[in-house]
């Protein structure tokens, strides 16, 4: 083993229940444990959502605390005073209707999706997507905003906008597209034939033009074959080469779970969670995602693994991801669910919904 302590934390776990197990503790105090994600699963009412965070909290206050909770038909959270927030498409089709109160209300949805997290506890929701909307994609479907890439850009950004706001940042996801596609990549590999440059053109142009923009980024796990053959969240090229390269962006980079068939295959082989993330983290990923594996010694797995692999030169840490995944961590105090509440911003922003 390294004798010398490993100078980032680029493991994101969740946890069965709804309160922690001393496993849970156990793995959450491990160094290499960057990160929480939540599920649906989690929740049973804000009382006990609060308590949960703060438990987390208590442990390990540089933890960052993430869920998925775009709205439509991926919102964890929905009871309990919870807004029902419309999926991202909603906005696309008041674009098309009214363009500037369409812009409004992202902002509006952005702030009530954030505030109300940040209420709770949470650090950082995944969105929002920048997914095109072409059609076969059932994954992606109706959590895209629209199909021109400029529009989803000017949508995005006012949600992003609006989680700013309330102290939050913001994930873009899934690099460079998986709109293209109509594979799952939670059961299978999905693979855009498309060459670099229709890629380019059209799907990925949102990250460019939100370079400056985003605070996080978040992979496919989609095989774009006349560019690399390795799916985007295990390729430098399109990490390194063209989002940090061409693009220059400089926040960090998740991998989409690990878990997910599309990341277990890499190039005819079935990798371990070891193997997929070491691969992960050295083509240019920040942070790993490993959620719902069947038993909590898959993570234990990981986190010696990755301790082994430092070890024995076959990954290399950069305390410049840990500066990353810092600066994800809000920056302000939230306001609490009884403030928010009488708050009028977060008033003005319930009225502006699409």
């Amino acid at each position: 083993m390294n004798p010398h302590p490993i100078p980032t934390s680029p493991v994101v776990i969740d946890i069965a229940g709804t309160a922690l197990s001393a496993a849970d503790r156990r793995r959450i105090r491990h160094p290499l444990t960057g990160g929480l994600v939540l599920f649906a699963r989690n929740f049973e009412h804000r009382r006990q959502l609060t308590e949960l965070t703060a438990a987390v909290k208590q442990l390990r206050p540089d933890l960052l605390i993430c869920v998925d909770h775009e709205g439509g038909r991926v919102q964890r959270f929905r009871s309990d005073g919870f807004t029902a927030l419309p999926a991202m498409r909603a906005l696309g089709e008041r674009w098309q209707r009214e363009p500037l109160a369409a812009t409004d209300a992202a902002t509006a949805l952005g702030l009530v999706l954030a505030a109300e997290l940040r209420a709770c506890g949470v650090d950082l929701s995944f969105a929002p997507v920048l997914d095109l909307d072409h059609g076969p994609s059932t994954v992606i479907g109706d959590r895209a905003f629209h199909r021109d890439p400029r529009v989803v850009t000017l949508l995005a950004k006012s949600v992003m906008h609006g989680m700013l706001r309330a102290g939050m940042a913001c994930c873009g996801k899934h690099f460079p597209g998986h709109g293209h596609v109509a594979a799952d990549s939670h059961h299978e590999v999905p693979i855009d034939r498309r060459g670099l440059k229709a890629i380019l053109d059209d799907d990925a142009r949102p990250y460019d033009w939100l370079s400056t923009a985003l605070a996080a980024v978040m992979p496919a796990h989609v095989v774009y074959p006349r560019v690399d053959r390795r799916p985007a969240g295990f390729s430098a090229r399109w990490l390194q080469e063209i989002l940090r390269g061409r693009y220059g962006f400089s926040g960090a980079i998740f991998s989409d779970d690990l878990g997910m068939e599309g990341a277990r295959h890499l190039e005819g082989s079935l990798l371990e969670p070891t193997e997929a993330a070491t691969l992960a983290l050295e083509a240019g990923c920040d942070l790993v995602l490993l959620c719902n594996p069947a038993d909590g010694s898959v993570v234990d797995g990981l986190l010696a693994g990755l301790e082994r692999a430092a070890a024995e030169d076959r990954w290399h840490p950069d305390p410049a991801s840990e500066a990353r995944r810092l600066a994800l961590l809000p920056q302000t105090a939230p306001l609490a669910w009884d403030e928010l509440m009488h708050d009028p911003a977060y008033q003005h922003a319930l009225e502006r919904l699409p």
